[in-house]
């Protein structure tokens, strides 16, 4: 299946920083951005297909970034973080294209786990088989 390459965004320097260094610890290959508009530019670049974004972002929100996402990328597994929980918050990120919602703050164990199951779900896909990725 080749790396593991997780896209994390959250304009958070501190909590950026410390997702990348459990994620990375964790045996994943991790790239960030501190912006919609970076995260844009990395995805530009390379495939990734496992993505955490949080929601509130400088500039273009995390719902616009995921809804921008998914217009190239019907495939990648993304999940929304947010400091932010209510019940119609979680119906617009489904709507905007996210597979699954964490409110911040979030048990590291919980994202591991999620991370985890995204790219067992990629590998039964055969995603990086046919090259779709």
């Amino acid at each position: 299946m080749g790396d593991k390459k997780i896209l994390l965004v959250d304009d958070e320097d501190q909590i950026l920083q410390m997702l990348k260094e459990a994620f990375s610890l964790y045996g994943y290959k991790v790239k960030t951005a501190s912006s919609a508009e970076e995260a844009l530019d990395v995805l530009a670049k390379e495939s990734i297909m496992v993505m955490f974004l949080d929601l509130k972002l400088p500039g273009m929100s995390g719902l616009d970034l995921c809804r921008q996402i998914r217009k190239d990328n019907q495939i990648a597994v993304i999940h929304a973080l947010t400091g932010y929980s209510n019940f119609f918050g979680f119906l617009e990120c489904r709507s905007a294209g996210f597979d699954d919602f964490f409110t911040k703050p979030v048990a590291l164990k919980a994202l591991f786990k999620a991370a985890e199951e995204a790219f067992e779900k990629l590998e039964r896909w055969k995603v990086f088989v046919y090259d779709l990725a």
